[in-house]
């Protein structure tokens, strides 16, 4: 099973990406539909599976050789689909190149994203379409309570003497804020068809700190970079099934959203955006 899909944070981003591919690019089951993917900065291949499922071609790209590796090992008899090492900052394929890009938890990472989301652009065809999620600069304070207490104290969003756990563990220098990442979807010829909170208050008071602190300990590549080892038992997901016990997560997750759906912190947000033709 892949044990992942039991931790809230991680099962809300991956319900949101299959839910948008159910409405916006249906299984290819009709005779002569073509739907060219990308899922950028694919990392161990979580995704692949059922995104290769909504495409006719699906390539996994990133910069982490290892993470390629063992993705491919994991949906080896997916036909399909095929990995290729690539950089989102300069992507090495055609202007108009896919139908679809998918990528999750990744424009945090790049060191420029507003570039990245530039480069999503130029390879998406016209009418093409992007879904994203990635970790939100306006997260609760249960989530992570020091780092936002000395932001409030402070008056300022920037990192500068935070502690690296809460909403920056995971090798997060910096988090997404809304109001930039609309700027930059703009600015790159694109249209916001739905931009959504993931997670909130509930949730963060279940993962606080604890998630980043094992994952430092546990998971291969956990500062999410080109190579990483150092200090990792190298833990990886053995399968894509879902967990049975993935029910509890769920009542967990909409248990959040009763209670906590009307702010606008959240952990994490989802996006769809459309390149304007």
């Amino acid at each position: 099973m892949n044990f992942k899909l039991l931790f809230p944070t991680f099962r809300n981003r991956y319900q949101f990406v299959k839910a948008r591919l159910n409405q916006w690019f249906p299984k290819q089951t009709q005779p002569g539909a073509s739907v060219a993917g990308l899922n950028l900065g694919t990392g161990e291949g979580d995704y692949d599976r059922m995104l290769a499922a909504h495409c006719t071609t699906l390539v996994g790209c990133d910069v982490n050789q290892d993470d390629l590796n063992h993705a491919a090992s994991l949906n080896h008899d997916v036909p399909n689909l095929r990995y290729e090492l690539n950089n989102a900052l300069a992507l090495t394929y055609a202007d108009n190149s896919f139908d679809l890009i998918v990528s999750c938890e990744v424009i945090e990472h790049v060191g420029d994203p507003a570039r990245m989301v530039q480069e999503m652009s130029r390879v998406l065809r016209p009418g093409g379409m992007a879904i994203m999620t990635f970790p939100s600069r306006e997260f609760p304070i249960t989530y992570d309570p020091v780092n936002r207490i000395w932001q409030w104290l402070r008056k300022t969003d920037d990192k500068e003497n935070l502690i690296s756990q809460g909403a920056y563990a995971f090798g997060h220098d910096y988090l997404i804020g809304s109001a930039d990442f609309q700027q930059w979807a703009q600015d790159a010829g694109f249209e916001i068809v739905e931009f959504r909170g993931l997670s909130r208050h509930l949730v963060g008071i279940l993962e606080v700190y604890w998630t980043g602190i094992a994952q430092s300990i546990f998971k291969k590549n956990a500062r999410n970079v080109t190579s990483d080892t150092a200090g990792s038992l190298k833990v990886r997901p053995s399968s894509t099934g879902d967990p049975a016990l993935g029910i509890v997560t769920d009542l967990l997750l909409w248990l959040d959203q009763a209670l906590f759906g009307w702010t606008s912190r959240s952990i994490g947000k989802g996006v769809v955006l459309r390149k304007r033709a």
